[in-house]
């Protein structure tokens, strides 16, 4: 079995059983014990074994495959605490709270023949390629080639622990809710663990006060076959339900929640979407004032998909901005190293440093909630204020000869005389801003790790110039396929 198709850049993600079952787990278990965990064991507690926080989600293969990963950490002698179902913010709370590694059995809002495993360091620290991902695949390789190794003479013991009551008391702390307008709130859980995190945190389920909201459930039940639609809120297809309900209810907004709830997408009042960089900013500029009341100079962080709305309004706000590439291990990383307050993303993930710098589509909804109802204008106000310009979303396009199609619209943008005063960089794929001159543009084309696929975003100061920018890019990267 080759875990190359498995354990991928930032997390671990496959088809159960023939990529990823027990077997196959409990190696990466054994693995992730000696490469992370065991190394990071404080020598002052020699008495006390080291210990992994493991949760998952809602996915019928979850039990069987934590089982045996959790055996593959107690034969290294690790203690595991199984805290059940969670989301996967709920996990890094488990991590950051209780300072020890963790893993979260997830393929977010991947098909039910799914699952995989998101892994942290103590403290909710990332383990991506450049941090210990790499090095766990390459032992559970060997593991999966050869043979386990013999458990040792002290195993770590499994043990059970409710944290979800905990983790809804935390978000409450970091905002309260308590004297917010009432607000009317649609939430689409999608099947997933949505529904289980939102009654907690937004409702009394468990057994915290009420607060001034109506929720109204959308598809709480935990089902992960998605009956409904798939748990992806960046598809606009999966936002259909959601946008009816809202108008139906009448509404104050909607949220929406991926299949592991750790993102968030916002509706507004009418049912249309607020775009995760008008989120960025609206939650960006709540920290950055909570920053500098406290006498604090705010960083930022966003990655290069973003509009340049975000760094426009950070950096009007006195907040430093730190552009970085696309990836939650990558922002995370970045977000400690900076000791930044806060990072978004295009793709609706949000970062907190209060968080343990992990992300949390809990928290960020949260935030929406507290800036909406501390005053009195509807959301679509609200959500237009931090849209200034606009954009295309990401298109992805097949294409046989990637570098070929790259080549191309390096040729016409870069290269070709009269181009244009652009200006490149390669921080993630390639991206070419023409927005110090008018007209104001830019785009950003990134290859696929994994598929054929180049990935384009282009954003503009009117929309006329985006269309004609989007168009000719595309006309570039598809030419060879449009002649065949």
């Amino acid at each position: 079995m080759d875990l190359t198709q498995l354990i991928k850049a930032y997390d671990v993600r496959g088809t159960v059983p023939d990529q990823f079952n027990p077997q196959v787990a409990r190696a990466i278990g054994a693995a992730f014990a000696r490469v992370v965990v065991l190394p990071e064991a404080s020598p002052g507690e020699a008495d006390a074994r080291p210990r992994v926080a493991v949760g998952r989600d809602m996915r019928d293969s979850g039990p069987e495959l934590v089982d045996a990963f959790a055996q593959g950490l107690a034969d290294a002698g690790v203690d595991v605490i199984r805290i059940g179902l969670c989301s996967t913010d709920g996990l890094y709370y488990a991590s950051g709270a209780l300072d020890v590694p963790g893993a979260m059995f997830t393929a977010s809002h991947n098909p039910a023949v799914y699952n995989g495993i998101k892994l942290c360091r103590a403290g909710a620290r990332p383990v991506g390629q450049d941090s210990g991902l790499v090095a766990v695949r390459e032992l559970a390789q060997e593991y999966l080639d050869g043979e386990l190794p013999a458990p040792v003479e002290e195993r770590g013991e499994i043990t059970d622990r409710d944290m979800l009551a905990d983790y809804a008391a935390f978000l409450r702390s970091l905002v309260d809710l308590r004297g917010i307008r009432p607000l009317k709130v649609v939430v689409d859980a999608g099947n997933g663990m949505g529904g289980y995190t939102a009654p907690a945190v937004l409702g009394t389920a468990a057994g915290l006060e009420a607060l001034p909201l109506d929720v109204v459930p959308l598809y709480f039940e935990l089902d992960g076959s998605f009956p409904n639609h798939e748990a992806n809120p960046l598809d606009p297809k999966n936002l259909v339900d959601l946008q009816a309900a809202v108008v139906e209810h009448d509404a104050d907004l909607g949220l929406a929640f991926d299949g592991d709830a750790d993102r968030c997408f916002v509706i507004d009042e009418h049912g249309d979407p607020v775009s995760p960089s008008a989120i960025t900013a609206l939650v960006g500029l709540r920290e950055v004032e909570r920053e500098k009341a406290a006498g604090r100079v705010p960083t930022i962080i966003h990655n290069l998909i973003t509009s340049r709305a975000v760094p426009d309004f950070m950096s009007a706000a006195g907040a430093k901005v730190v552009r970085t590439r696309v990836g939650h291990s990558f922002i995370k990383a970045q977000m400690a190293d900076n000791d930044a307050v806060f990072g978004g993303e295009h793709s609706a993930h949000y970062y907190f440093r209060d968080f343990f710098f992990a992300d949390t589509g809990m928290l960020a909804a949260m935030h929406v909630l507290a800036a909406l109802g501390g005053q009195e204008h509807p959301l679509s106000v609200l959500g237009e204020v931090y849209e200034p310009y606009t954009s295309s979303g990401e298109i992805n396009s097949e294409v046989a000869d990637v570098p070929a199609a790259r080549a191309r619209v390096v040729e016409a943008y870069v290269t070709e005389e009269g181009a244009g005063p652009v200006v490149v960089d390669e921080l993630d794929g390639l991206t070419v801003s023409h927005w110090d001159s008018h007209p104001q543009w830019w785009f950003n084309l990134r290859a696929s790790n994994t598929e054929p696929l180049l990935r384009l975003n282009v954003e503009a100061a009117d929309e006329d110039i985006m269309e004609k920018v989007r168009d000719d890019v595309l006309s570039l990267v598809r030419a060879a396929e449009n002649e065949s």
